[in-house]
């Protein structure tokens, strides 16, 4: 999708041949802010999505590189994350909170754990993340963090942080599902867009 050569002076530019798929996050309404934020977090989700796209259980669970990190598992954190959030901003208990014991079982599924139930749990918590951020009064509304050393003491986030906070986590997670899948199998991030679309790269 990228060629280099000395008539650009070595550097590397776009394959005016490929077709590169690009995707694009929509505009929001005039004015709309949640809707900009709540666009930008979904296309942040819908990167990690298509990295399982096409694969089996067994391949999702692989450890294709250097990195521990799986699709499956990323897959996993960034939903129970999503929900730690959202329960956190909704002053609710966290059915799925994690402690020192059951940290690593957030980066792996477990039996009877599939990839496609995952992605349904996920689907739940980001509608409701939707519904949440549409209704709260004003996104300058504050909730506390938690007690903890990475947190100031007493501090404070708004609905706004939180939804750029949710931005930065899930856009980490979409690189490095980024690199886990082109190491299984070569499909870089267009790709995986043109296989969603039911294109090939290039037609």
């Amino acid at each position: 999708m990228w060629v280099s050569g000395a008539a650009n002076g070595g550097r590397i530019r776009p394959d005016p041949k490929a077709d590169t798929m690009v995707t694009h996050v929509p505009a929001e309404a005039p004015g709309d802010e949640r809707g900009a934020l709540l666009s930008f977090v979904e296309a942040q989700r819908g990167a990690i999505r298509r990295s399982v796209l096409g694969l089996t259980e067994e391949q999702a669970a692989s450890r294709p590189s250097a990195s521990e990190l799986t699709l499956s598992g990323l897959l996993k954190h960034v939903a129970e994350c999503e929900l730690t959030w959202l329960r956190m901003a909704q002053r609710r208990p966290n059915e799925r909170q994690r402690d020192e014991n059951s940290w690593s079982d957030g980066f792996r599924l477990l039996d009877g754990e599939t990839v496609a139930a995952t992605l349904a749990f996920w689907d739940g918590v980001a509608k409701e993340t939707e519904d949440f951020i549409r209704s709260v009064p004003s996104l300058d509304d504050t909730f506390p963090l938690p007690d903890a050393p990475w947190f100031p003491k007493e501090g404070r986030v708004s609905m706004r942080w939180l939804m750029l906070h949710l931005v930065e986590e899930i856009g980490r997670h979409a690189g490095h599902a980024d690199i886990v899948r082109e190491s299984l199998d070569g499909k870089g991030a267009f790709d995986l867009v043109a296989l969603e679309s039911g294109r090939t790269p290039g037609e």
